[in-house]
């Protein structure tokens, strides 16, 4: 079904707001119950929707500065550094100088003016000028003029668009969700180590009872190591003896291979450099257990390294908006003779990245072959340190491993302070062990990442077709 889209002026459906910035010298004007949006606060490329940004204001910063309150529902638009980050106010807010908010008028819908707006982005960006930087004047977005269809087909185009971002948010969140569970999971098996000290808690509490540890041929041994294999597999599973016991008899097989884990786990502490660790472990150095490799970004000048290239090319600039720690596209590719300037070339499937400057610390596991710029330090896991267990100790240790930057310009850490970084290396089973429970996990994350990838791109082509009224499809939940 068509339908005709009028030609309209913004200023016809929307006042349109600008903003400002209370002097930073007068703490009186900060840190008060007005949420203050800045056009960083809207840097991630998955924001939609904002209620708070890093910073608030008084009721007196209000007034001594040119922001206004703008209502929920309010389209943010950045008209200046940068020009084009969109967003819709969820509550009552005012916003920096860096903003020309759309305050909709009355039978205007916010999901349609979001879309629509973003959309329009290389529009608005035509029309900037300015010498420091561009700017799109307050003029200019009240002039511009758009296709805008009747109201009822507002709400339906904004709802089905709307459908599509809540199911790739949905997806977001189940990903968080999923990432946290091989975080928890690191952290007890291998900085608190749980399991371990479960057994060992077994193991004294069997001393206090029965006075020493029975021999491997004692007739009560086998009651022994059950109690220690029980002590650690309640803290791996999280249940309860007599859970286990239920567990045990309705799922054997899982029950074994829970046992079988339990077993790896030593019942014993020893002393290291670093600190005591679980019995049989060592502790080494990262760039004694892992590849560490650099990057770097063949001359821009020359066409033969950058048009129509295949190869994927990766800046720390790919990892500032990512939602998931993995990554399987990127904004720039190379040719195979621009790969060949990059000595650490193209590095394999789940080599581990990490931005090593400006910032230092976003992380990602490739899931493509990749190539890096000298922004990143890289990790290809070729021993015992699965790319599940290696990005995991780097966000565990990430507070050292920033504290080990340097410079003056911006912070940066060398390969050479990062490869000294102390790590614990447990026993092979162990490490495969966590290994084959994580990249299930970051299987379901990428899962989720391709199937966003595929709604993002539906949603980009029929956005168009619906904006420019050539199409309306009648809104379908997508969840």
């Amino acid at each position: 079904m068509r339908f005709n889209c009028e030609l309209r002026k913004i200023s016809d459906i929307a006042d349109v707001i600008g903003g400002g910035t209370p002097s930073s010298k007068v703490e009186e004007y900060y840190g008060g119950n007005i949420s203050w949006i800045t056009p960083k606060d809207l840097s991630n490329i998955n924001t939609r929707e904002i209620s708070d940004g890093e910073r608030s204001i008084t009721d007196l910063g209000l007034q001594k500065s040119s922001a206004r309150l703008v209502p929920k529902g309010t389209i943010l638009f950045t008209s200046r550094a940068p020009i084009g980050y969109v967003a819709i106010a969820k509550k009552e807010l005012c916003t920096n100088q860096g903003f020309k908010s759309l305050v909709l008028k009355q039978d205007n819908d916010s999901d349609f003016f979001y879309y629509l707006i973003k959309y329009n982005v290389p529009l608005f960006e035509s029309r900037a000028s300015g010498s420091t930087f561009k700017e799109v004047s307050g003029q200019i977005v009240k002039d511009t003029e758009l296709r805008i269809p009747d109201y009822p087909i507002q709400i339906q185009i904004g709802k089905l668009l709307k459908s599509f971002d809540d199911k790739v948010e949905l997806n977001h969140q189940i990903n968080q969700t999923l990432e946290q569970m091989a975080q928890a999971l690191f952290k007890s098996w291998f900085v608190d180590f749980d399991p371990v000290k479960a057994k060992i808690r077994a193991k004294d509490a069997w001393i206090n009872l029965r006075g020493e540890i029975p021999a491997s041929d004692s007739p009560v041994y086998a009651d022994y190591a059950h109690n220690l294999s029980a002590a650690a597999m309640s803290v791996i599973s999280d249940k309860t003896t007599t859970q286990l016991e239920i567990f045990a008899t309705q799922n054997p097989e899982q029950y074994q291979s829970l046992k079988t884990t339990a077993d790896l786990f030593p019942d014993a502490m020893q002393d290291s450099e670093l600190a005591n660790v679980p019995e049989g472990w060592e502790v080494s150095e990262i760039g004694k257990e892992v590849t560490v490799v650099g990057g770097g970004t063949p001359s821009t000048k020359t066409p033969e390294y950058w048009g129509n290239g295949t190869n994927h090319w990766t800046t720390p600039k790919d990892l500032s908006g990512l939602y998931d720690k993995i990554i399987t596209n990127t904004e720039r590719k190379i040719t195979d003779a621009g790969l060949a300037k990059i000595s650490s070339g193209l590095l394999p499937v789940d080599t581990v990245l990490m931005s090593s400057r400006a910032p230092v610390g976003y992380l990602a596991l490739a899931k493509v072959p990749i190539a890096i710029n000298q922004g990143y330090i890289a990790m290809k896991c070729e021993k015992v340190l699965t790319p599940e267990y290696v990005i995991q100790w780097c966000y565990s240790v990430m507070h050292e491993i920033k504290q080990r930057a340097s410079g003056t310009t911006f912070a940066e850490i060398s390969k050479k302070n990062f490869n000294v970084i102390p790590v614990i290396v447990p026993k092979h089973e162990i490490v495969a062990a966590y290994s084959k429970v994580v990249s299930d996990v970051y299987k379901g994350i990428e899962n989720n990442v391709m199937e966003n990838q595929s709604l993002t791109q539906l949603r980009d082509t029929l956005l168009p077709k619906l904006l420019s009224g050539q199409l309306v499809i009648k809104h379908k939940n997508l969840s």
